[in-house]
Order: C-alpha cells, then sequence, then structure tokens
C-alpha cells in the first residue's frame, strides 16, 4: 500500500485569516517501507513573515522572494500525492493549508477521507504523555540530531519513522506477517492495520516418529530412563 507522509511549515496558523504556505515536504511509503522518493518545495507566500513563525521555521522575506508560487509547483505536487492516504501530524491544520492553496488556485480539494492523523494514534496508543513530534522520536528513539528548526522535509522524514512505530513497528515490513487491514478508527482519524500471522504445522511424519523411536532404542542408559529413588 502506498502511503505519502507529509508536513507544511506555514507563515501563521490560520489560512481563512490570511496565513499562507511556505514549505511542504512529502515522503513516499510503500507498505510502510520509506521508497526515497520524496516531493520538497519552498514557496513565496507573497506576504510578509511574522517574527514569531520565523523563529519557527527560519525562512524569512528574503529567502522566499525568489521561491515559485503555489499554482507554479501544483502541478508535481498533485502528481507526486496522487489517490494515495496523506498522513500528517496535527492533520487538520496542514490539511487546511493544502486545501487552502488548492482552492485558491481552482483545484479540487484533497478529500479528508484520506487524512491520517499521526497525532490522533499517539493520543489513543499513549494516553497522558506528550505528543509532540520530538516526543514521539524520543519515544521510540528516532534521531533528532539534525533537527535544530523546523523544516517541512526532514519533519516529513522523521513522522514516517514515528508512523511506522506508532502502527506496529519495523516488523511489519519483514515478511512475517499477512495483512488483514482493519479500519479501526473514523476515515478523519487514524487508520490502523491488525496483522495476522497464519498457522504453521510442525508435525512429524510417521516415518519420521519411527526413526526417532528407532534411535531412542538405541541409546544406552538415557537420562530420562532414571528412575530416582530419593
Amino acid at each position: 500500500m502506498r502511503e505519502i507522509v507529509f508536513d507544511t511549515e506555514t507563515t501563521g496558523l490560520s489560512f481563512s485569516g490570511g496565513d499562507r504556505l511556505v514549505e511542504i515536504g512529502c515522503v513516499e511509503l510503500v507498505n510502510r517501507v520509506m521508497t526515497g522518493r520524496t516531493f520538497h518545495a519552498y514557496l513565496n507566500p507573497e506576504r510578509p513573515m511574522p517574527v514569531e513563525a520565523f523563529r519557527i521555521h527560519g525562512l524569512s522575506d528574503v529567502f522566499l522572494s525568489d521561491k515559485p508560487l503555489f499554482h507554479e509547483r501544483v502541478e508535481d505536487l498533485l502528481d507526486f500525492i496522487g489517490d494515495s492516504p496523506m498522513v500528517a501530524h496535527n492533520a487538520n491544520f496542514d490539511f487546511g493549508f493544502i486545501n487552502g492553496e488548492l482552492g485558491r488556485c481552482g483545484r479540487p480539494i484533497v478529500s479528508l477521507d484520506r487524512m491520517v492523523d499521526t497525532l490522533v494514534i499517539a493520543r489513543t496508543r499513549h494516553p497522558g504523555a506528550k505528543h509532540t513530534l520530538d516526543a514521539l522520536c524520543s519515544r521510540y528513539g528516532i534521531d533528532l540530531s539534525a533537527r535544530t528548526l523546523h523544516g517541512a522535509l526532514l519533519d516529513a522524514q522523521l513522522l514516517a519513522q514515528v508512523y511506522v512505530e506508532l502502527t506496529g513497528g519495523r516488523q511489519i515490513t519483514m515478511g512475517l506477517a499477512v495483512d488483514a487491514p482493519v479500519l479501526r478508527e473514523t476515515p478523519q482519524e487514524a487508520r490502523t492495520h491488525v496483522h495476522v500471522r497464519p498457522a504453521r504445522h510442525f508435525a512429524a511424519s510417521d516415518a519420521e516418529l519411527e526413526r526417532h523411536g528407532n534411535f531412542l532404542k538405541a541409546m544406552e542408559e538415557p537420562l530420562w530412563g532414571t528412575v530416582s529413588s530419593g
């Protein structure tokens, strides 16, 4: 199964309030394994960068001034994501900005039926714990040394590793299980999968049992034939 894990950086918290997308990073997973295929773009928001947002991601007006507008990269983005489920942390936020930008340039929005929210999954798996990306990376032993500021592609790569751990761990990619997908929550929440290992039969044949019996008969004074008098 193909899935897209993604993250965005923006000028603020509200697209409807005038904030815009400035960076998007997407990572392709196939059967919960990163394939190495990514999509990444910096985008000119056509508005000044608030200092609060700059402190989070470090993307300045000067840096973004020569970057393409969203509508100039939208075809590349849509080609990459295709019709795959899309995984994000606090996904309503990221979907809000992507769909806001798509609507702004007259393109169909991404259906919320495709949304998988790792924040919802984390709250279910680890109630009462911290659920930030940093906290989840620390919980699962994922290296955070490269994350000095928020960056959409790096955060998507980290989230992809967290997502694998939240939904069964690395063992699900080892070919030891047969997938039996079960929708555990609503389409707007997380999709998880139950992996059922098929029964294996190792019963010995009649010929093998006969050879084993003959082997035991030929042994002199076996330990299991000793009777304790204690």
